[in-house]
């Protein structure tokens, strides 16, 4: 076997699926059947996370037989005959579904993904040098099965996405190495993806560190033809062995400098206006329906809107649809996109009909890591194809805007403040103000601060910053007056560096909203859904102005949409209090006080949101819940009454009586 006995730690098989199939038992290779259908069953299941149905393994390796269960069922038994034992059979089928059991066997695919998932940073040398070492060729390498799309379109994704995780583990091998053997690695690198900026850098810089600089000049050479046979600029390439030659082991040109780079002609430079941004990359979705295009069509449309709807949010940098569209036709897969067109994150998907349903599958990867961070099935029913993909594209939209935001802020805290830049500023002060405290809310005011002293035109820093004033004047934590007039200034700088930014809007109609313009504080948020309808913090801020002096119904819907774009928002508990608020105004007590225990529950929840509830509660006639809530707000601040609670908030006439009874029942 190619993978030594040893390494195997004594586990029962070994399945080699990173190179040609093969299954060892002991250290002895182990016979597999002649099937083609029999080796890609076990394939499949094998990397399955599931257990799977039969129809669908029958619509996967079956195109149009004439007994799909009877022909399953004898591929079954083939398999048995390999990987089952006497005292352990690993096939196992329950009801109508199918499974192995792979729990004490290797699997050298399962070993890589759970790597790359986790994380190889952390990972050693001689980790990654194993991880790497399991690459025989690649996946299922010199396996096809004629007249299957539906298997050799899911083979094509698997052999896709180890090549972009073996990618990963060398580009961070040559990292680490600062020997000779840097060249292996970067000379395999770059056999797999030759169009990878991050690779000619490393190898540029690797020639000029060991003064072999004849082979540099070859290598930028046909470097040079082999972009331009593609139409690609090969400008940087020239710019950093420049840089290399220069500098030697100095301050080299990064790619990490270098804008993504979407040039498909080498009249387009590519180059992005400042401040920096996650790049992000939607690549054409494809059609799984027989008949249908492979791209194009609904799934192509849906790649198109998400495109749009994603540069609306003004946060990320888009690659536009000419470019990736492109790509898809020259047979680029996702992972090898990312790399050429330099992006920090990768977007690919499926879409299938059958009958009156409609299936799209979505993926968010990391471009350097092949980590994918987000996926997703939505699957609905059709009754208007329109508006079902609207709404997908809605929630998809949302849903990578948030996890790219939380990977930001998770990665701009592990930097030291003094090597942050605009970008990563920003989302340092995201991470602060989201904690909801007096001592968090100040660091995030000055890490807002620092984003926009580094780049005075970042818009969405000036609404951080304002967003951080309101929070000190809604919470009390300095002079209610002054922090007003701030947070009003602030969004103000935010809609002058980019009147096009929903946030901007956003910030906007809080600010407004402290300073009791109700009415122009709908306008800018509406603005700033009309600006970008996946915006969920303009939905959720509509629900709770109007949750206190506006519509009451309309509250409960915003805040019903808001949590429908963003179930996992760091606002949620906002989400769920301005709900309650609103059902308070509805008289619908019973209703709120189990909205308000939802909002208190939150781990971020402040004072208000368990005031929301403990009130809620005792308008509902659960007063001792309701004690246990102000009891919970009093340990935090023993002073608090409901009048703090009025005066942050802005109800009308009505809805504050209907508050200050729910506080005289808890006495």
């Amino acid at each position: 076997m190619p993978v030594e006995s040893d390494r195997l730690g004594g586990r029962a098989l070994h399945v080699q699926l990173l190179g040609p199939l093969a299954i060892g038992r002991g250290g002895a290779p182990v016979a597999l059947p002649a099937s083609r259908k029999v080796r890609a069953l076990l394939s499949y299941l094998a990397l399955a996370p599931h257990a799977v149905p039969r129809s669908q393994l029958c619509e996967l390796l079956w195109d149009v037989p004439n007994d799909p269960r009877g022909e399953l069922r004898w591929c079954l038994s083939k398999l048995r005959s390999v990987i089952d034992t006497p005292d352990r059979p690993r096939v196992e089928t329950q009801g109508d579904t199918v499974a192995l059991d792979l729990t004490d066997c290797f699997v050298d695919a399962i070993e890589v993904a759970r790597a790359t998932q986790q994380g190889i940073q952390s990972l050693s040398p001689e980790q990654l040098r194993a991880l790497a070492s399991f690459y025989i060729g690649e996946f299922l390498e010199g396996f096809e099965i004629d007249r299957n799309p539906d298997f050799n379109a899911w083979l094509t994704a698997q052999r896709r996405q180890f090549r972009g995780r073996h990618v990963a583990l060398l580009e961070r091998l040559a990292g680490t190495e600062t020997g000779d053997e840097i060249f292996r690695h970067l000379e395999k690198w770059l056999e797999l993806a030759p169009f990878d900026l991050r690779v000619h850098e490393m190898l540029l810089n690797a020639f000029a560190r060991h003064r072999r600089l004849r082979e540099g000049e070859e290598h930028l050479l046909a470097t040079a033809r082999m972009f331009e046979d593609e139409g690609l600029d090969h400008g940087p390439v020239r710019e950093m062995w420049r840089a290399a030659k220069a500098q030697g082991d100095g301050a080299k040109i990064r790619v990490t400098d270098i804008s993504p780079v979407p040039a498909l002609t080498p009249a387009d430079d590519g180059v992005i206006a400042s401040p920096r941004r996650a790049s992000i990359a939607v690549m054409p979705f494809i059609e799984r329906n027989a008949g249908m295009p492979a791209q194009g069509g609904a799934a192509g449309g849906l790649a198109h809107d998400l495109i749009t709807r994603l540069a609306k949010l003004r946060s990320l940098f888009i690659i536009a649809q000419g470019t990736v569209f492109a790509l898809s036709e020259r047979h680029v897969g996702p992972e090898e996109a990312g790399r050429m067109l330099n992006v920090d994150y990768v977007v690919s998907g499926s879409l299938q009909r059958q009958g009156a349903r409609m299936t799209v599958a979505v993926g968010l990867a990391e471009t350097r890591s092949a980590r994918v961070v987000w996926t997703e099935v939505f699957d609905q029913k059709v009754s208007d194809s329109f508006l079902v993909l609207d709404e997908i594209g809605n929630r998809i939209v949302a849903s990578i805007a948030h996890e790219i935001e939380t990977i930001e802020r998770n990665r701009a805290m592990l930097k030291p403040p003094s090597s942050l830049d605009a970008w990563e500023a920003y989302h340092r002060g995201l991470w602060h103000v989201y904690r909801f405290n007096k001592a968090d809310n100040e660091r995030a005011r000055e890490f807002f601060e620092m984003a926009v002293q580094r780049d005075p035109t970042f818009a969405r820093a000036y609404g951080g910053l304002s967003f951080a004033h309101f929070q000190s004047a809604f919470q009390g934590w300095a002079p209610r007056e002054l922090e007003v007039d701030r947070a009003f200034d602030t969004a103000g700088q935010s809609l002058m560096a980019d009147d096009r930014d929903p946030g901007a809007h956003w910030a906007m109609g809080r600010a407004l909203w402290l300073r009791g313009q109700q009415d122009q504080s709908l306008i800018e948020l509406e603005q700033a859904i009309d600006l970008s309808p996946n915006f969920a913090l303009g939905h959720y801020t509509l629900a709770f102005v109007h949750s206190q002096g506006g519509d009451p119904q309309a509250a409960v819907r915003f805040s019903d949409h808001s949590r429908h774009l963003s179930p996992f928002d760091p606002l949620l508990f906002g989400m769920l209090g301005a709900r309650a608020m609103a059902l308070v105004r509805l008289r619908q007590f019973d209703e709120a006080a189990d909205w308000g225990l939802k909002a208190a529950a939150r781990p971020n929840a402040h004072a208000h949101i368990l005031a929301i509830a403990a009130y809620c509660l005792a308008l509902a006639g659960r007063l001792q819940e309701a004690r246990a809530q102000m009891a919970a707000i009093r340990k935090r601040l023993p002073n608090y009454c409901v009048e703090d609670f009025l005066t942050a908030m802005q109800f009308a006439p009505e809805g504050a009586a209907l508050f200050r009874e729910g506080a005289r029942r808890i006495g």
